[in-house]
């Protein structure tokens, strides 16, 4: 019921990323609308880059790179949503000895929008997560934890609209299941509901109530399994309908470009991750133009 009466009283605006706040219907133009979207994933605590002896990412990586790469996009094109698919935390000893707060901080002064929860965000346990909160400057989306009964209950939305030179942009996010991943005293009474089923609820709301453009998940459902029974982008994308753009994480999959499938109503979907560390920065590049058609490109970048 608090879930319910959340979805009805939050984000009817949107949060104004660019000029302008108009739906695409109603402006013409002569010239395509470009919107840029950045992303990472389980980049685990990484802030420096790899050193120039290590075996995978010689001289790959780091914050200050990132960044960088960051600020000349969004130079060329102001319309720029920057993400994170989850598994912020992990991995180094950044993260032993701040508990989060330096990622936080770090992703904070890049000028990150938006980021869904992985499994490792919890390492420190439900206390651990919500001491380093308000060192984020975004919001965190999770649209299937329900944290009703723990101490992030009111900490954590489902979705975020964003408005970028009149396109409205829905975001949500998903996360994997925590039993047999995560002990079960660091994640509590959070509860756990089907990833499909909240897509296809949250793809529907940000649809019709929110007027959406365009519907980004974030997910850290991970990319594909052997096991039919495991839901994973490719299966979610194939279940539902509504969503444009699944941006995933959790098994550190590098994909060159975003691949392209096809929804339960054999409309286009596409799904892209960029493996891990911070080594990559995965960029989606939206047109929409004035006939109402519109176009994607994708690729990683090394960083």
């Amino acid at each position: 019921m608090r879930r319910r009466k959340f979805l009805k009283t939050s984000f009817v605006g949107g949060a104004a990323l660019g000029a302008g706040s108009l739906a695409l219907q109603g402006c013409y133009r002569k010239t395509p609308r470009q919107l840029t979207i950045l992303h990472t994933n389980d980049v685990h605590s990484h802030i420096d880059p790899f050193p120039p002896t290590d075996a995978r990412f010689p001289n790959l990586g780091g914050v200050a790179r990132r960044a960088s790469l960051i600020a000349q996009i969004r130079s060329e094109n102001p319309n720029t949503l920057l993400l994170d698919a989850g598994d912020i935390f992990q991995g180094t000893p950044y993260f032993n000895f701040y508990g989060g707060e330096l990622e936080f901080r770090l992703m904070s002064k890049m000028g990150y929008q938006a980021a869904t929860l992985g499994n490792h965000d919890f390492d420190n346990g439900l206390d651990g997560l919500l001491a380093q909160l308000p060192h984020a400057r975004f919001p965190f989306l999770s649209a299937n934890y329900d944290f009703s009964n723990t101490v992030l209950d009111g900490y954590i939305k489902p979705y975020e609209v964003f408005v970028a030179d009149g396109i409205r942009v829905g975001i949500f996010g998903l996360g994997i299941e925590l039993k047999g991943l995560v002990p079960g005293e660091l994640y509590g009474e959070t509860a756990y509901l089907d990833p499909v089923e909240t897509a296809q609820e949250f793809s529907g709301i940000l649809r019709g109530q929110e007027a959406c453009d365009l519907v980004v998940c974030l997910s850290h459902l991970g990319y594909r399994y052997r096991e039919a029974n495991r839901v994973s982008d490719q299966s979610l994308a194939a279940a539902t309908e509504g969503i444009d753009l699944i941006l995933g994480g959790h098994t550190h999959t590098f994909m060159e470009k975003a691949e392209i499938t096809t929804n339960r109503a054999g409309e286009p979907v596409l799904i892209h991750q960029v493996g891990c560390y911070g080594v990559n920065l995965g960029r989606v590049d939206f047109y929409f133009h004035p006939d109402g058609s519109r176009g994607a490109d994708s690729r990683s970048i090394r960083v």
